[in-house]
């Protein structure tokens, strides 16, 4: 009895989160036909995915007591960049590898700046989300730049298996990164890094090492969620993904991962990521104002900040 109180305690927040999703799911469902129908259930599926997959590199930011607020404008760079190089003839491989390793790249000089320069990971992410969407407005000029139909988009409309090709992507980051952080060392270095950065580089950590790889993770996965929105809507815009960076925030967060670091759950940040899409496609299927999602998006960041610094971070 006492072993599964403690257990109920530990993962207060994901179960917490987890009984909102289904509570939103049935409320929506209640209300209009559409939101439980398969169409519409595979739909949210393929959408959601790109903030899936960033949330899941987030999680792994936020538990080293970081954050990355330049994961939409990295996502906005790469999704234009991928439509400008096929728009140019690069053979769509080619073009998929060079958007992944631009954007392990930017990862890799943000992490750079945090983990050897000292400059807090705010500040340094907060000049990249102005550049990089800077640099996209430059090289778009602020046009939509069309992607020709065909094997590339077939990552962001296919299907495989009767699932869309970006939800089982999104299926396959998120495996991924629940392994990593829970089963490998690399994902105990991760914690204990959040947890005390001091002691972890006492007992001999790479703690370094283990705070500039996270952005570079982070990195990587906005360039797949780059390429992804660029093959579902057939074209990359500098004006994708605005706001984004909120949105995976929030996920990270109302899944359970301390914005003070020491503790990650990548199974709460697939809860968070799908409570906000939920919340965002039932509004839009209710007839509600879509200014009206922006509020609660709001609404439940601040919600999570409170739950972790009042409810889950006291001593049980």
């Amino acid at each position: 009895m006492n072993g599964a109180r403690d257990w109920v305690a530990a993962h207060a927040q994901v179960l917490s989160i987890a009984l909102f999703l289904l509570v939103a799911c049935a409320l929506f469902g209640a209300g209009t036909e559409a939101f439980l129908s398969q169409g519409n259930l595979l739909n949210l599926l393929r959408q959601s995915a790109p903030m899936l997959i960033v949330a899941v590199a987030m999680t792994f930011v936020i538990t080293t007591g970081g954050i990355d607020l330049s994961v939409g404008s990295t996502v906005a760079l790469t999704n234009a960049l991928a439509a400008l190089a096929l728009a140019a003839g690069l053979p769509w491989p080619l073009a998929v590898l060079g958007i992944l390793l631009l954007g392990l790249g930017i990862g890799v000089v943000q992490g750079w700046f945090v983990a050897t320069q000292g400059i807090p990971s705010f500040i340094v992410t907060l000049a990249g989300l102005s550049a990089l969407r800077g640099l996209a407005l430059l090289l778009t000029q602020g046009y939509s730049i069309p992607v020709a139909p065909g094997t590339f988009t077939a990552i962001g409309r296919g299907w495989l298996l009767g699932v869309p090709v970006p939800a089982m992507l999104a299926l396959l980051v998120v495996v991924a990164g629940f392994v990593v952080l829970r089963r490998t060392r690399y994902g105990r270095q991760v914690t204990a890094t959040g947890a005390n950065l001091e002691a972890a580089r006492r007992v001999g950590m790479p703690v370094r090492w283990v705070t500039g790889s996270v952005y570079a993770l982070a990195g990587a996965a906005s360039g797949l969620a780059g390429l992804v929105i660029a093959a579902r809507l057939g074209s990359g815009s500098s004006n994708a993904a605005v706001g984004f960076e909120l949105d995976v925030i929030a996920a990270v967060v109302l899944g359970g991962t301390s914005l003070m670091g020491g503790r990650g759950s990548v199974a709460g940040t697939v809860l968070g990521a799908l409570t906000i899409a939920v919340i965002g496609n039932g509004l839009i299927l209710a007839h509600v104002s879509p200014f009206f999602t922006q509020i609660m998006t709001g609404a439940i960041i601040l919600a999570a900040v409170w739950m972790n610094t009042r409810l889950f971070t006291r001593k049980r």
